[in-house]
Formats: structure tokens, C-alpha cells, sequence
């Protein structure tokens, strides 16, 4: 079992082989970063609408409600 762990761990001793990763991980959260803002971003959107239809369900209420007690 260590000597598994052991081969699955490489520490490559010229340091120049981590550039490519170091690459690799900064674009991957710079697009981690602007799709959580999309997210946020979209998510803001839904919740106006829902605001939105809400306050037009409750005016309908209302109407009706005026209408009923008349």
C-alpha cells in the first residue's frame, strides 16, 4: 500500500516542470471566478423577476378581493 502512495507522489526535482500546472490551476480559477459572478450575476436576475410576478399575484389578490367584498 506505501509503495503505491509513494509511486502516485512526484516531486520532480528540476522545479521548471510545476510552470505548466501553476498555468493550468490560474486559468482554472479564473474561469472558477467568472462563472461563480455569472452565477450571482444570473441568480440576481431570477429573484427580480420572482419579485416581480410576486407583487403582480398580490395585486390580483387584492382586485379580487376588493371586487368580493363589494
Amino acid at each position: 500500500m506505501n509503495a503505491w502512495i509513494v509511486n502516485f507522489l512526484y516531486f520532480p526535482d528540476d522545479k521548471s516542470a510545476y510552470i505548466p500546472a501553476v498555468i493550468e490551476f490560474a486559468i482554472f480559477a479564473v474561469i472558477c471566478v467568472l462563472v461563480f459572478r455569472w452565477i450571482v450575476r444570473h441568480s440576481k436576475k431570477q429573484e427580480e423577476k420572482t419579485r416581480e410576478l410576486e407583487e403582480r399575484v398580490l395585486r390580483e389578490r387584492k382586485i379580487e378581493q376588493q371586487k368580493d367584498q363589494q
